[in-house]
């Protein structure tokens, strides 16, 4: 979570944040579950790059999300951001 309460704007943080950690898992656990995305899931938890639509197709299947949950977080970070700010 970020310094001011909220949670990250990157997706892969919030996987991180939101998903994994509150169950003690990590970006190794979950690709042992998707090996073909092994590489890709452990960028992603890393920041290191973006969530494709395939991606984010198997982790709201995964997580019983949708697929713009994992798509869209810098929109809905910035929405947050702009009520917090508005009071």
């Amino acid at each position: 979570m970020d310094s001011n309460g909220m949670r990250s704007n990157h997706s892969g943080g919030i996987l991180e944040e939101e998903f994994l950690e509150p169950s003690d898992a990590t970006g190794a656990n979950l690709a042992v579950l998707r090996p073909e995305y092994e590489v890709e899931l452990t960028k992603f938890v890393a920041q290191c790059t973006g969530v494709s639509p395939d991606l984010a197709r198997k982790l709201a299947v995964h997580f019983n999300t949708t697929p713009d949950f994992w798509l869209n977080p810098p929109s809905h970070y910035e929405a947050r951001s702009d009520d917090i700010e508005r009071g």
